[in-house]
């Protein structure tokens, strides 16, 4: 994977799941030794020569090299607070992640933790199945590395492993070896070539931790098509990403916060974003309410405008059906869309206009949708006739 890339496509969008708020930097003391990642080469390849690399909030871009008990001890690990391991996944080239320094970053932003970055550059270089074959002997090194926190104080279900690509299923695999007691997984655009048809034993999933989650944004190219993990994100449809290269696939930052409970198992959820930072958008449910049901689809089109951006989607009611819904997504706040405008698809007929007229109600509120107090209906009923666009103004309020 050609370095540097994704991470300028996704970066501004992923920090949005993090809810950063600023901590201000505190100066590296003098005494404090930093470590990099290693760099290999295509020669040096397939060996793990694990590094794991502690980084505080009160250095967030000093890596402290950790290999023995009394080096946690020594740094400024603290059993009290969660504890997060991040796990690159395949370097073909041998070099360091180049979104690893902002990824950490952003979480020593987000939340006062302990970082750990798994170091395997060795282990994942060369030929991609060579490193699927580096996994298992990966997720036993990274389980040795908890244990010895584990014996500091540490509590499992304050464990969090962050696994990217290759380094998902690597981080399923230490959660198999802990039983699924781990507190939370997250699979970051899990990959796909070797896992799609694995045994559960061999890949992430819902089993390997108290809570696991999955982000997938390159679904048809090196990601997983597959449920791994109790909710699933399909950012986009999980395919190619918006003002991104098709051929390069992302891992994203954490959601944080998910409360459950029961916790569900294999969930879908869709999302959608915009092609330009800060990639996020606001989600709105649109709603049509035909008066009367009809012997075909009806299709509609919603188009929201405002502050001169329009977004759409198309709605369809099947055939004896009264109400059809979709998912709106706009880069602007619901209370600065101004007006919204309706269009009746017509029927493909060569040899007349189709005059085809259906009235109903239209709807909408902001996702998601706790209860009816947000839904904001057109005041009238609205007439649509084939092929005409119909425009009504659009008072939202904003949350």
């Amino acid at each position: 994977m050609p370095p540097g890339l994704w991470e300028r496509c996704f970066w501004s969008w992923g920090l949005l799941w993090l809810s950063v708020e600023s901590t201000g930097d505190v100066p590296p003391t003098p005494q404090t030794k930093c470590t990099d990642f290693q760099n290999a080469n295509l020669l040096r390849g397939t060996s793990l020569r694990v590094q794991f690399l502690l980084f505080t909030m009160s250095d967030p871009s000093c890596g402290q090299l950790v290999e023995e008990s009394s080096d946690i001890q020594n740094t400024g690990f603290n059993a009290t607070l969660e504890t997060k391991l991040v796990i690159h996944g395949f370097r073909a080239l041998g070099t360091k992640p180049s979104w690893i320094d902002k990824f950490i970053g952003a979480l020593l932003q987000a939340t006062d933790a302990n970082v750990v970055a798994v170091d395997w550059v060795y282990g994942s270089t060369g030929v991609y199945f060579s490193a699927v074959e580096n996994v298992v002997k990966l997720g036993l090194e990274i389980s040795r590395f908890l244990s010895k926190l584990l014996a500091l104080g540490v509590s499992q279900s304050s464990v969090h492993i962050i696994g990217v690509s290759l380094g998902a299923h690597v981080a399923g695999m230490v959660g198999h070896f802990y039983k699924g007691q781990l507190g939370r997984i997250t699979g970051l655009d899990p990959a796909g070539p070797e896992y799609t048809r694995a045994s559960l034993e061999e890949r992430l999933d819902a089993g390997d931790a108290l809570f696991v989650e999955a982000i997938h944004t390159d679904t048809d190219n090196l990601g997983i098509r597959i449920p791994v993990g109790h909710v699933d994100y399909f950012v986009n449809g999980g395919q190619d990403q918006p003002g991104c290269p098709i051929f390069i696939h992302a891992g994203l930052v954490e959601q944080g916060g998910v409360k459950i409970e029961p916790l569900p198992k294999e969930v879908k959820v869709y999302l959608q974003t915009t092609s330009k930072a800060p990639y996020c958008v606001h989600h709105n449910l649109v709603e049509f309410y035909l008066q009367e049901p009809r012997n075909k689809d009806t299709c509609i089109t919603v188009t929201f405008l405002g502050s001169n951006v329009t977004s759409s989607v198309k709605i369809t009611i099947p055939r004896q059906q009264r109400h059809g819904k979709g998912v709106i997504a706009h880069p602007n706040p619901q209370c600065q869309i101004n007006q919204v405008k309706l269009k009746f698809q017509a029927s493909h007929r060569v040899w007349k206009k189709d005059r085809t007229t259906i009235i109903g109600k239209f709807c909408t509120a902001p996702l998601p949708v706790n209860d009816n107090k947000n839904m904001v209906c057109l005041p009238e009923p609205v007439n649509l006739q084939a092929s005409e666009t119909v425009s009504h103004d659009l008072k939202i309020t904003c949350i």
